[in-house]
């Protein structure tokens, strides 16, 4: 996968997951925000919609092509571990920050597998895939920002991603803000405070 990492000063590693249309650079300004001294793992998406980078396709908006979802949610997280082994960093410290497509990736592969990461930082996600067998989610903690006025992700959805998480005996922090689809101040520093607390 086409990607970036920055080795950083503490064990930390937080992997970036990009929305539509973005590429492996955009979040790095807010990997610096969250923990600076932390190693980073910024992902580009592997499929194209429209010249547009995406981590799985879909079928229309808000529909997602759940063979291209499932096959590319197992790239990632294997790509993830053999980064982790190319680039020496610990698995069991790592943080994904995914806005977007991005944090719908990462939503998918908290329901894939056991614990994939420390902690999740999932920026107007949506429910990506129902109906799979229950993972261990108890050692993850995740922080879910959500906007009141976004068209895109509404308010029921968030709630049944919460409810599906908590069923997976996650620890979860939903964060709303009045704000849209797009990633807002309020939101970014309420994820920074909780990263810290956690």
């Amino acid at each position: 996968m086409k990607h970036i990492y920055q080795k950083g000063s503490n064990p930390n590693t937080l992997l970036l997951l990009h929305g539509t249309g973005g590429n492996e650079y955009d979040l790095l300004p807010l990997a610096k925000m969250i923990d600076p001294q932390a190693n980073v793992l910024s992902l580009r998406g592997n499929v194209l919609e429209y010249g547009m980078p995406r981590f799985f396709k879909r079928l229309a908006m808000g529909v997602f092509d759940l063979d291209s979802l499932i096959e590319e949610t197992f790239n990632v997280y294997n790509f993830l571990k053999q980064s982790s082994i190319d680039y020496g960093f610990d698995l069991t410290k790592v943080t994904a920050v995914g806005y977007s497509n991005g944090a719908n990736m990462a939503a998918s592969l908290l329901l894939h597998f056991d614990n994939p990461f420390q902690k999740a930082i999932l920026f107007h996600p949506m429910v990506p895939i129902r109906n799979l067998p229950k993972t261990d989610l108890s050692k993850t903690h995740i922080f879910i920002g959500a906007g009141k006025a976004d068209h895109l992700m509404k308010p029921e959805e968030v709630e049944e991603l919460e409810a599906l998480f908590r069923y997976h005996q996650a620890p979860v922090t939903v964060f709303w803000t009045q704000h849209g689809h797009q990633l807002n101040k309020e939101e970014i520093d309420a994820s920074i405070q909780w990263y810290h607390q956690i």
